[in-house]
């Protein structure tokens, strides 16, 4: 069985990043585990862009009608919290 043939990547980084990833050891892994890690923890909402379109505002506004987000008194986590009493945090 043939392995699967590894793509190689790149990208533009500014003189500041470029420094501090010249300290780290296994530059290709710690930036594969960072982009993974990226991937799998980005907003579900927004996927990541860090902006809604006009259709997903309107979405979030209706849902912000039976929702609130809430800081956590013990580890300062902002979340979502239902009025029926879900999504209360686990602290």
């Amino acid at each position: 069985m043939r392995a699967k043939k590894q793509e190689t990547m790149t990208f533009k980084v500014d003189e500041a990043l470029a420094e501090a990833l010249k300290q780290v050891p296994n530059r290709s892994e710690f930036i594969r585990k960072a982009v993974l890690h990226a991937l799998e923890n980005g907003c579900p909402l927004c996927q990541g862009t860090g902006i809604l379109s006009e259709e997903q505002q309107q979405h979030w506004a209706r849902f912000l009608a039976t929702h609130s987000l809430e800081r956590c008194q013990k580890c300062n986590a902002v979340h979502l919290v239902c009025e029926a009493g879900e999504g209360k945090c686990l602290h």
